[in-house]
């Protein structure tokens, strides 16, 4: 594929005039940032995400710490993790808990803070993980709250214990510990200064009632003005994710009484937030947040339809570069762009790079990652066939099995232009049967082709399996039903690796996708999905575009694995949307009257 020197020019303009975008080279002078989410993952090791939420948020935190910014992370410690995945020979999903030790990996700290949970005190204890940024020595801590100590009853002790486990009681009270703990929690370790509470979806905005408390100070809740309500908003940023309604979690009122008490209830009723005999946990956020982002640009248009009320604007979701390419890539740009760890802008220049080059790299991150699955199960790919990936939780709107509505169209791609495989990963919630039913069809259509077409399922998709999946496949499968993607970032992470986009046009894929550059679209892109439509063209892409290339014209394949780095990696990483969070959001909240913070 010829490159235009007018393109390169271009491309070597847009580094030169970056404007404002905050790099690890500049000093970021903004307030200090809490950062409160569920989930974390920061590493295989410390099990405290199910997946792309908590993969984010480990993430951002990397990114800050790489800027050098004022953050701390605050999210659940979650002692048996998230589930492990067992798969028995026809898909059947099972699950155990993952154990972990958390004095292994984290350092226990000393202040105790204590809520009130069912009228009962319960006490919170904290365990700090530090990142330190790639770059320039920036630390980010990040404190996993904890309830199992002696001094709480089994009840308390066992809050948590589970990621996303439980009933509604189980949940509230988990974002108790969450948000008013997390408040509590970062006076009592000394950080006082935390001008600004980022809240990473709903199941952190119980923050927001805690400091409104604590702007009540000993007022009653019906002394509550509109000065208390728009100080708190002053301070809070929030991230929604989910474009499902049916995400957004609701407790009813009475239950909230419960759980958390009569004055904190008092509060959240003085406050306007208890709507149809429900506290809505979106609505709370939304309404004491002065900045609200989708992690999209469609993400934002849908959210905006979904509460209109409210303005919502948009920061892309983005991955963290030095964490998500593989080794021999790292390689690679270290050789021809030296600066791409400080700057991950300079991954434009990836339009220099030799194309036998990315070819040979890639190709040794698809030898490493094929390695695993034979150790693993014992199954061994040919690194030379056509291989697609596809790893997403499992759950029915992600139709992982839209690739196997025609059998019969794959055989005859098969026999026409060669051989290729496919690999897949991905858990199912333990109450989603829906998503446990798309793994046991993937399994069924495994079995119909497997004298073709050679497909794998991988049991127990983790971070650690993530970073070989997603630079080990030739191309990036992902066929969600439309408008259901927020974002998505397994795609950006793949295109770091010169792995091009096979998508339907949703979340993310909407801006990176450039007709046969980037990768190549599924359907149409109008907001709502046409399933046979996607169907067709999926096939038709497959037929027509990917697999003749592939076997036909192999620079020309590696030509979109370096657009992909080019124009897709440089923009999609967590560098470029922590800048844009500290310009857009954090930097433009906390002008209002300071919160007491330090009085907690």
């Amino acid at each position: 594929m010829h490159v235009d020197g007018q393109v390169k020019q271009c491309i070597h303009l847009l580094i030169e005039e970056k404007g404002n975008m905050i790099t690890p080279r500049q000093r970021y002078s903004g307030p200090t940032v809490g950062y409160f989410s569920m989930e974390v993952g920061l590493s295989p090791d410390i099990p405290t995400y199910s997946g792309g939420l908590g993969v984010l948020a480990g993430d951002t935190l990397r990114a800050a710490a790489d800027l050098d910014m004022p953050m701390i992370g605050i999210t659940l410690l979650h002692r048996q993790g998230y589930v492990r995945q067992h798969l028995d020979s026809v898909g059947n999903q099972s699950e155990s808990p993952r154990s972990w030790d958390p004095s292994a990996q984290l350092e226990a700290m000393d202040p105790i803070v204590t809520i009130e949970i069912d009228n009962r005190p319960v006490q919170i204890r904290a365990w700090r993980y530090e990142i330190h940024g790639s770059v320039n020595g920036g630390r980010v801590p990040v404190y996993f709250l904890d309830t199992f100590l002696p001094e709480n009853d089994s009840e308390a002790q066992k809050l948590t214990d589970n990621l996303y486990g439980g009933d509604q009681h189980y949940r509230l009270s988990q974002e108790a510990v969450l948000g008013l703990g997390g408040v509590a929690m970062l006076s009592a370790l000394g950080h006082t200064d935390v001008d600004v509470f980022h809240m990473n979806e709903g199941h952190a905005a119980l923050l927001a009632i805690e400091l409104l408390r604590l702007q009540l100070d000993s007022r009653p809740p019906g002394d509550l003005t509109d000065h208390d309500l728009e100080t708190v908003r002053g301070h809070c940023v929030f991230t929604t994710h989910t474009p499902v309604p049916a995400g957004h979690d609701q407790f009813p009122e009475q239950l909230v009484r419960q759980v958390l008490g009569e004055h904190i209830s008092e509060v959240i009723r003085a406050s306007s937030c208890f709507q149809d005999g429900a506290l809505n946990m979106t609505f709370l956020a939304l309404r004491f947040s002065r900045y609200v982002n989708g992690v999209a640009l469609r993400h934002g248009e849908v959210a905006r339809s979904m509460f209109p009320q409210y303005p919502i604007d948009s920061i892309t979701n983005g991955v963290h570069a030095t964490t998500w390419t593989s080794p021999p890539f790292q390689r690679l740009f270290d050789s021809y762009i030296p600066e791409w760890r400080k700057d991950n802008l300079y991954l434009r220049y990836a339009v220099s790079l030799p194309l036998e080059a990315v070819a040979n790299a890639h190709l040794e991150a698809k030898e490493a990652f094929f390695h695993e699955i034979d150790r693993r199960t014992g199954t061994t790919l040919d690194p030379l066939v056509l291989t697609l990936g596809f790893a997403r939780r499992a759950t029915p709107y992600k139709r992982a099995d839209l690739l196997f509505t025609d059998t019969a169209r794959l055989r005859r791609i098969a026999d026409r232009f060669g051989p290729f495989q496919i690999v897949f990963g991905g858990k199912a919630h333990p109450r989603d049967e829906g998503g446990k039913e798309l793994i046991r069809r993937v399994y069924r259509a495994a079995s119909e082709l497997s004298d073709v077409v050679r497909v794998v399922y991988l049991e127990d998709y983790d971070m650690s399996l993530g970073m070989l999946f997603c630079s080990g496949v030739d191309v990036w499968l992902n066929t969600p039903q439309k408008p259901l993607e927020a974002s998505g970032t397994s795609g950006m992470k793949a295109a770091l690796n010169a792995v091009p986009s096979l998508s339907v046009i949703d979340g993310w894929w909407v801006e990176g996708h450039v007709e046969g550059i980037t990768g190549w679209a599924i359907g149409n892109d109008r907001p709502e999905s046409d399933t046979e439509q996607e169907i067709s063209s999926l096939y038709d892409q497959l037929e027509f575009s990917i697999a003749p290339m592939y076997y036909k014209r192999p620079l020309d394949f590696a030509a979109i694995g370096r657009w992909s780095i080019a124009l897709n990696g440089s923009f999609f990483n967590a560098q470029r949307m922590v800048s844009q969070y500290a310009m857009n959001a954090y930097q433009h909240v906390a002008r209002e009257p300071e919160l007491m913070l330090a009085e907690v």
